[in-house]
């Protein structure tokens, strides 16, 4: 019998990931600072196994995020994201971060100084969506980026 992860834990697990990613650190060397193997990390990631508050801690001082970090925008018991993330298709989002192409286009595309050339990479990314078919979301403005 597959016994599938708690919400919570695959969050948790996501949100170590995508830490460590940005870290550039490999699972490997999280799994050496913790003494834990690489598989053991991959199954605390995908929440798999759940992550003990103490090994949580030890997480936290490793990849330098207060434990808390961990569960931002994590969902309630309801199974509702917490307020942070309550905007339609935000976990997407979340999900598509943790990714390596999602960090990898974030840190990229925050490298460009230029706030037309970003606008202008913006709308390019949109016609692109909107020519797959995809409906674009609503704009964000200047005052929308500042909140």
């Amino acid at each position: 019998m597959n016994k599938i992860p708690d919400p919570i834990d695959r969050h948790v697990g996501s949100r170590v990931r995508m830490q460590r990613v940005l870290m550039k650190m490999s699972q490997e060397k999280l799994g050496d600072a913790l003494g834990l193997t690489f598989q053991q990390v991959q199954k605390y990631e995908k929440g798999t196994n759940r992550i003990g508050a103490s090994r949580l801690q030890q997480i936290s001082k490793t990849l330098n995020v207060p434990p808390s970090f961990f569960f931002e925008g994590a969902p309630s018991s309801s199974g509702e994201p917490q307020q942070a993330f309550q905007e339609e298709g935000s976990q997407y989002v979340v999900d598509f971060l943790a990714t390596a192409e999602g960090l990898h286009l974030n840190r990229s595309f925050a490298r460009i100084r230029d706030p037309k050339v970003r606008k202008r990479i913006v709308e390019l990314v949109a016609a692109l969506a909107e020519s797959e078919g995809v409906e674009s979301p609503a704009p964000v403005t200047q005052n929308d980026a500042r909140e």
